[in-house]
């Protein structure tokens, strides 16, 4: 199988692209812009496969992804490029509704063309796999759980640009019949994240004896997905998933902000005593604007049909997460010294009127 993995050079992305060449030995052809998130030194452990292409270009343009699908005529695509930082979207919207929109409007358009010239095998074993986020259904409140039938109710900019592309990828399926899947993810953490999410940047000021920032009070409660599983889940989902379905992918491990915050420094007191206590770090500050207060995903239907489950406990993704910050100074350190220093984003005074 060959798979055309947009955004394969990001978080996500990169777990996706290592986890189909390195595990699974397909064909992936990775189309990425290379923005501030994207790191080919991600890829490293795939990069000199022969069965691994990489394709610098921007998903909004149209001429590349046509050129890119005739070149390398892909049996399935995994949809992950996307602008994703909450924070980042409260202060510049703009590139989310390019990216998370018109750059999805493009694909899909780019896809259809592409399986009307294809032949009739080609085109019964296609797939579009668009992977998005839990954030989509907004806000829950202490109890209950998001399901794949859960209405849409987006607080950021970033979840209402990822919200209305999973609507123009359900009307293709609809209108244009094109075989679409959706997946709706809970928070992702683990190995080579950029350190503007919670986790990774809460690891790297304690490593730097620098604030631990925590929104509020820290109660917000988030449902933990480990990378690695999720690429799992996202490749099971491509082979097994039902055209025009939505699945929720989840690691079933809600833990409040200020939990996860004190879970890391315990984990740093362990493996870098020489800064302990690191929970003296802590500094509550100011909310994010329009913070949702609680998200959690019911996985009942992709563990039933797709016979996936997560595998890697929070303990235990913690554990790893922080071990291999502490290793891989080389892979991040780059980044903190010329691309993001830590500081706060998503401030509604950073934002241009």
């Amino acid at each position: 199988m060959r798979v055309l993995v947009t955004g394969g050079a990001g978080f996500i992305g990169s777990a996706v692209v290592r986890h189909l060449v390195g595990d699974l030995g397909h064909d992936v052809v990775n189309l990425d812009k290379l923005t501030y998130a994207g790191n080919l030194a991600s890829l490293a452990p795939v990069a000199a496969s022969p069965r691994y292409a990489f394709v610098r270009a921007d998903i909004c343009d149209r001429a590349a992804v046509d050129v890119v699908f005739d070149k390398y005529q892909p049996d399935a695509v995994m949809h992950l490029a996307a602008e994703s930082h909450v924070d980042r979207s409260i202060a510049g919207s703009a590139v989310f509704i390019e990216t998370n929109i018109c750059g999805t409007f493009t694909l899909l358009e780019a896809a259809r063309r592409y399986l009307a010239r294809a032949d009739a095998a080609r085109r019964a074993r296609f797939r579009f796999l668009h992977v998005s986020t839990d954030e989509v259904y907004g806000s829950l409140g202490a109890e209950g759980l998001f399901t794949e039938r859960t209405p849409y109710d987006p607080s950021s900019p970033y979840a209402a640009s990822k919200a209305a592309a999973d609507h123009l990828v359900m009307a293709w399926w609809r209108t244009y019949e094109l075989p679409v899947v959706i997946s709706n993810c809970s928070n992702n953490y683990g190995p080579y994240q950029f350190p503007e999410k919670l986790i990774p940047l809460v690891i790297l000021n304690a490593l730097e004896g620098k604030p631990l920032p925590v929104y509020g009070e820290g109660r917000n409660v988030r449902d933990w997905l480990f990378v690695e599983d999720h690429a799992r889940a996202l490749a099971v989902l491509l082979a097994k998933g039902r055209p025009g379905e939505k699945y929720n992918i989840s690691g079933s491990n809600e833990r409040a902000n200020i939990d996860v915050v004190r879970s890391i420094c315990e984990a740093m007191d362990r493996l870098r005593p020489q800064g302990a206590p690191h929970a003296r770090l802590i500094t509550f500050v100011a909310d994010r604007p329009g913070h949702d207060f609680r998200y959690a995903i019911d996985p009942a239907k992709a563990m039933t049909e797709l016979a996936w489950r997560a595998g890697v406990g929070m303990d235990e993704g913690l554990a790893k997460t922080v071990a291999w910050y502490l290793d891989r100074r080389d892979w991040w350190e780059p980044l903190r010294t010329a691309v993001y220093d830590g500081r706060r984003l998503g401030l509604p005074a950073d934002a241009a009127p």
